[in-house]
């Protein structure tokens, strides 16, 4: 059993069985080769390598793994986490790759006491997402729908020049970009885990019509969603 007063920081492969569990300590998953399907009750991911996850204590998981793999796993003690953690789904772009990279180099030492891995660690406890608030949790909830900042604004009884600031301060993100993310994240796997057509897809997301879908995602990706489909 893990002891969840020590970081465990080593590399573990999953089982084709459905398991489902919490833990009373944080964890950080990232896929080096492979992938993992991974639920909960507001989250239906398929984690593959271009990412990573991030589960806090005590969220009820279900997961599984149909494919070889191998990941990258950091478990951290409650005492490094702010008070309440989120879920996080986030991309490898340069800093969380460089924060892989670090992680990986310290499972060469994971039977010793390694004040790197702590520092990293307490680095990496910083930049997790806090608890839900209510403009975070609305946006979570009607992505997909049109959503005005006077909204957002008035459920943190704020006023809306002061919301945005404060929003980008709490989640690194402007309200439009945090939106932008999660419709897109949303967009990739209906792409890659549906046979919906662009059309289809579109309307899920809130688009007028694929066209307008299609601009957007060519803006974001750098390509269009029917060559994203088909480069799974």
């Amino acid at each position: 059993m893990t002891d969840n007063r020590k970081i465990i920081c080593e590399k573990r492969t999953y089982s084709r069985e459905l398991n489902s569990h919490d833990h009373d300590f944080g964890q950080l998953l990232f896929p080096l080769y492979g992938s993992m399907h991974i639920q909960t009750m507001e989250q239906n991911i398929n984690l593959t390598s271009d990412y990573c996850f991030y589960l806090p204590p005590e969220l009820n998981h279900a997961y599984r793994s149909n494919d070889r793999n191998e990941f990258l796993i950091l478990d951290i003690p409650k005492y490094y986490l702010p008070s309440e953690t989120q879920s996080m789904y986030i991309q490898l772009e340069r800093q969380w790759s460089s924060i892989r990279y670090l992680l990986l180099e310290e499972t060469i030492n994971r039977n010793k006491a390694s004040n790197a891995l702590r520092d990293l660690t307490s680095y990496i406890a910083q930049k997790l997402p806090s608890a839900t608030s209510p403009s975070i949790d609305y946006i979570q909830k009607h992505y997909k729908e049109p959503i005005k900042l006077e909204k957002l604004a008035k459920l943190e009884h704020y006023h809306p020049v002061y919301f945005s600031s404060w929003f980008k301060q709490k989640t690194g993100k402007s309200p439009k970009t945090y939106i932008s993310e999660l419709r897109l994240e949303e967009a990739k796997r209906l792409l890659h885990s549906t046979t919906w057509s662009i059309t289809s897809i579109s309307e899920e997301l809130g688009f007028k019509n694929s066209s307008s879908f299609t601009r957007w995602f060519v803006k974001y990706v750098g390509s269009p969603p029917q060559k994203y489909r088909n480069l799974k």
